[in-house]
């Protein structure tokens, strides 16, 4: 069976996360109802990660085994016209080998949190980005992070239902800049554990608003302890941007 690589984005809004869920709406449900309408087959997907309810991407990867090879495009756009109205559209489609898997292949995904940082509240991007009145300092947020980066015990961003065998994560990036009226914190890593990202931003968090220092920041990694995390973000902020693979 040909296979075939989606990279995809969707509005986290209306789903239950992005696996399937008997009774509940999810973003797998919508796209195999998709290639269901094209296809007539019934057919599993494999995505790169698993997001949480409401947690959005702009760079998802799945992969599909179709019964037919089919041109790319005709393949994008079939699906897409499949997904309406849905908040899920396929960006690129390309032919991959059978032993390429969206997930197992990985070597890095990477996640945006957007923090919009002004005394009004969002109107457009309601459900998109963590609203924080309180002014931040970006600078002091990205100095503080960098304590998070290379292999560690990450029990103490881990959620207490993480499934993961070892709280042990490499983060190779954690940056955290000002875009105008919002602050962005971006991430990097082969894996990572159950909300790991947002209970992270949610601690960076306390330190921009200056109710924590770097030095505490670090004492909380290295307690590897749940209840030293800070506040854990909403899902609202947090995007898949990308998903590496070698070559």
């Amino acid at each position: 069976m040909p296979r075939y690589r989606l990279t995809i984005e969707y509005d986290g809004r209306p789903y239950r996360g992005f696996q399937a869920q008997d009774g509940l709406p999810s973003v797998q449900d919508a796209i195999e109802a998709a290639v269901l309408g094209f296809t007539g087959e019934t057919l599993r997907i494999h995505a790169a990660g698993r997001t949480d309810t409401g947690v959005h991407a702009t760079g998802q990867v799945i992969h599909v085994d179709l019964g037919k090879a089919w041109p790319a495009d005709v393949v994008r756009d079939a699906l897409n016209a499949h997904l309406r109205p849905e908040p899920i559209a396929v960006l690129e489609v390309e032919d991959v080998s059978d032993d390429w898997h969206a997930r197992f292949s990985a070597i890095e995904r990477r996640y945006l949190y957007r923090v919009l940082n002004r005394p009004a509240p969002a109107a457009l991007d309601k459900g998109r980005v963590w609203h924080v009145r309180k002014p931040l300092d970006a600078a002091r947020m990205h100095e503080a992070a960098q304590a998070l980066t290379g292999h560690h015990d990450f029990t103490t961003f881990r959620d207490m239902q993480c499934q993961a065998k070892s709280p042990m994560k490499t983060l190779d990036v954690a940056a955290v800049h000002r875009e105008g009226e919002e602050v962005h914190l971006v991430f990097a890593s082969r894996s990572f554990l159950h909300r790991q990202v947002r209970s992270m931003v949610g601690s960076i968090v306390e330190v921009g608003l200056g109710r924590w220092t770097a030095a505490d920041l670090k004492a909380a990694l290295e307690a590897r302890d749940r209840t030293a995390c800070g506040q854990v973000a909403p899902a609202d902020g947090l995007y898949l941007t990308g998903v590496g693979y070698e070559g």
